[in-house]
């Protein structure tokens, strides 16, 4: 994938998130830093709302990748970066945002919240992340 189409596809799934939060809950991202813990509310709501559909693989993937795109969206716009899609592993591309040394698996800690540990804040995440490459 060429980096352009990739920048154009987080862009879009970006977009994605913030409409799906609306509709579903009537949550708004505008795209600040603050509205990182509306990510969290947002995934939160989805567990709660859709207890069921949110653990199927294809829920999960697409809500990860939605939220991640967002979170990355919103840190690019604040720190930097540029998206890489790594397929070192064939059956599990992944996409990283990548900034100076560092690499940001953004789907990945929403992942972590939505199937492994509902008490992760994807905001302190953020917010480590952000603060390590803005001073």
């Amino acid at each position: 994938m060429l980096q352009k189409e990739l920048d154009e596809l987080m862009v879009e799934t970006a977009k994605d998130a913030v409409q799906a939060a609306k509709e579903e809950f009537d949550i708004t991202l505008d795209r600040s830093a603050d509205s990182i813990s509306s990510v969290d509310e947002t995934i939160e709501q989805f567990i709660r709302t859709f207890p069921n559909e949110t653990l199927e693989d294809k829920a999960v993937f697409t809500l990860c990748n939605m939220y991640g795109a967002y979170i990355g969206e919103v840190f690019k716009s604040l720190a930097g970066g540029q998206w890489h899609y790594d397929t070192s592993a064939p059956d599990a591309p992944t996409i990283f945002l990548v900034i100076k040394d560092r690499s940001y698996a953004f789907a990945g800690i929403c992942f972590e919240k939505l199937v492994r540990n509902p008490d992760v804040k994807i905001k302190d995440y953020f917010d480590k992340a952000l603060m390590a490459n803005t001073n």
